[in-house]
């Protein structure tokens, strides 16, 4: 049971089931949230409302900065200048407000996303970008907003990753990969400047509210997605009477992410589960789609044990080019989106012919998600390695990454060493947010996830839910993470009627996927 709110009336409940069926709206009406507890954080209030002022920067799309505090303890100090954007509600008659998104990481740049993403008609549909503003910025520490930059040059930077070690396929690598994960977090303690010591997410929800005030909203609503529910729960308890209405997607455990030192970050968020839960239902659905998935013939299951255990001997070379055991572990581990998923199966396909013998039929590289980096490998390291306590002993990580890898065979050590360079940062803000997570807020706060979420497990999104004071899941019945790269008609329309009218869904509720990965 995740919501106090969830017996109110059988008869609504089948009256909203059957309208998401047959694909009509219900009732929207914006109620304004009322104060449902007297907390609000002090530091926050002490703040000058920023002067936000828009201009035109293409595409329909406005851009405009934001002066907020380095350092919250001392407002009228050091200000830093955090990048916005926002589209404009196209029916501003009928405008119900703001809709902040954060689209996660940490370490992307939210500006550069919305301005991808914002006419992603399963993300923000017609009727949705109808009725709010789209605004989303880029969170100190990240891009353009006070960047954590650890060298001195693009190239240098692009240089330094190029040769740093993937996840430590045994014993034998680990050194390497401690010394490097060490080494960056020196680098970054070093150059990375005083914002190191203020990029805790707590500090993200304090911008928020900022920025909330700065449009005129009089209360909170809120998208975000992965990375961004944590921001959500943090705001929802730093101010939960000024919540109107929060969709969380594709959720952490909120706890779990800041707390419990005697594992590393991933391992006790689940996240070796997921990659392997989703990785089967990716070979159940390859297998039912039958020739349109590169890797269906025979058993999928069985081709892929063959096919690791054969790149655990040498690797297995495809148009010339080697591929290591640890890097098909870690292409087959990468399935946020399904879209990727027929180039995934042309791979694996391709890697099983070589390693047999069989000439491969089909050249074809693998299309995941690239976009410019950034600085999205510092802020991710300076927001994470800030919010959440991990063991700082290497010899812990040895031990577990043993046991994961037998525990999840293949994909557990890719969550024992995912954060790594959080054991030896050198820097910290002791304003991170360790709860209370469950302040009663002013609308309850609805969450969506994947049914086979590679990065935000479903068991942990119930338990995120479980610590806030009133939340309701949604459960998206398919594989890949969150609703951004999962799309559901129902999953847009249930959020798009909770984000108008405050209100939660019935409990219990599911909504299918639009179409097969392999369709």
């Amino acid at each position: 049971m995740f919501s106090r709110s969830a017996r109110r009336g059988t008869r609504r409940g089948r009256f909203y089931a059957l309208a998401v069926l047959l694909g009509v709206g219900t009732l929207t009406i914006s109620t304004p949230a009322q104060a449902a507890d007297p907390y609000v954080d002090p530091l926050a209030e002490a703040a000058a409302t920023p002067a936000l002022s828009w201009s035109d920067c293409e595409d329909g799309f406005e851009c405009g900065w934001a002066r907020v505090p380095l350092n919250y303890h001392d407002p009228h100090g050091a200000q830093i200048d955090l990048a916005t954007i926002r589209l404009p509600a196209t029916d501003p008659a009928r405008r119900i407000g703001t809709l902040f998104v954060n689209f996660g990481g940490p370490g992307p740049s939210g500006v550069d996303r919305l301005r991808e993403r914002a006419h992603w008609p399963w993300l923000f549909s017609a009727e949705l970008r109808a009725r709010f503003d789209l605004v989303s910025w880029d969170p100190r520490g990240v891009a353009r907003s006070a960047p954590a930059h650890c060298f001195a040059t693009i190239e240098e930077r692009t240089e330094y990753f190029a040769t740093f070690p993937g996840t430590p396929t045994g014993p034998a690598d680990e050194a390497e990969f401690f010394a490097r994960s060490a080494d960056i977090a020196e680098r970054c303690g070093r150059t990375a400047g005083p914002i190191l010591e203020h990029a805790s997410t707590t500090n993200t929800a304090r911008d928020l509210d900022l920025l909330r005030r700065a449009v005129g909203d009089a209360a909170l609503t809120y998208h975000g997605i992965s990375y961004g529910t944590q921001v959500g729960a943090v705001y929802a308890n730093m101010f939960p009477g000024r919540v109107r209405a929060m969709a969380l997607d594709g959720s952490l455990d909120f706890a779990g992410n800041v707390g419990g030192a005697n594992l590393p970050l991933d391992t006790r968020q689940g996240v070796a589960d997921a990659i392997a839960e989703t990785f089967d239902a990716f070979l159940r659905d390859c297998a039912a789609a039958g020739t349109r998935c590169a890797f269906a013939a025979g058993d999928p299951k069985l081709k892929w044990i063959a096919l690791a255990e054969r790149a655990r001997l040498a690797p297995i070379v495809v148009e010339g080019a080697p591929w290591t055991y640890g890097q098909i572990v870690a292409a087959a581990g990468s399935l946020a989106r399904p879209d990727t998923y027929s180039e995934l199966a042309t791979l694996l396909q391709q890697l099983f012919d070589a390693g047999t013998g069989i000439p491969p039929a089909v050249t074809h590289d693998a299309v995941f998600e690239k976009e410019h980096p950034g600085n999205r490998i510092e802020a991710f390291y300076s927001i994470q390695c800030t919010d959440s306590a991990v063991p700082t002993d290497p010899a812990v990580y040895s031990r577990v990454g043993a046991a994961e890898d037998l525990r999840v065979p293949y994909f557990g050590r890719t969550a024992v060493f995912n954060a790594t360079p959080c054991a030896f940062w050198p820097v910290h803000d002791t304003d991170r947010y360790t709860g209370p997570w469950n302040r009663e807020t002013a609308a309850p706060i609805l969450i969506l996830n994947s049914r086979f979420d590679p990065a935000t497990p479903l068991h942990g999104a119930y338990a995120g839910a479980g610590q806030l004071a009133d939340a309701r899941v949604v459960v998206v019945e398919g594989a890949g993470h969150s609703s951004m790269y999962v799309p559901s008609t129902c999953a847009e329309r249930v959020k798009r009627d909770y984000l108008f009218s405050s209100r939660l869904p019935p409990e219990g509720l599911r909504c299918g996927i639009d179409r097969s990965p392999f369709s």
